[in-house]
């Protein structure tokens, strides 16, 4: 493999420029994602940009990433709360995971400020808009390098 990403998006981030702009922004979810491959091949990385509001089809794709991929971000949306397939298939990926939000979920309700997946990630980045793509993506090239040492 030669440093490439995946960054998967779990439910309702299909509609980022539609909704609750005040948490999300106004930058639709096929801008962010052209930002995220300029980005990425500014640093030298091969990138895929997915989504799915399926459950078992984020599973399915986190277990068929460990084949194909040196480095994954995460924004599982509600799913950070919720599943432990999620976090499971997270586990068994066995290599640098960046957790993403766009929002700061330790600002918002309650019950989004436990996430099954923080533990299985190496690190993690909140509230920091459409931008905590971009750091992301810079903080997965810098954990594949130091793996590859």
């Amino acid at each position: 493999m030669s440093n490439k990403i995946i960054i998967v998006n779990g439910p309702n981030l299909n509609l980022l420029g539609e909704r609750e702009q005040s948490q999300y922004g106004s930058i639709t979810f096929n801008k962010l994602k052209d930002k995220c491959e300029v980005k990425s091949k500014e640093l030298g990385l091969t990138v895929n940009f997915v989504q799915s509001n399926i459950e078992g089809e984020l599973v399915n794709l986190i277990q068929d990433a460990r084949k194909n991929f040196d480095g994954m971000i995460i924004n599982a949306a509600a799913f950070t709360h919720t599943s432990v397939a999620i976090r499971d298939a997270l586990n068994i990926f066995n290599k640098p995971i960046i957790e993403l939000h766009i929002s700061n979920i330790y600002k918002r309700e309650k019950f989004r400020h436990k996430s099954l997946i923080s533990d299985v990630a190496d690190g993690g980045i909140f509230g920091l808009g459409e931008n905590g793509y971009t750091l992301a993506i810079i903080a997965i090239q810098n954990l594949i390098k130091n793996e590859n040492r």
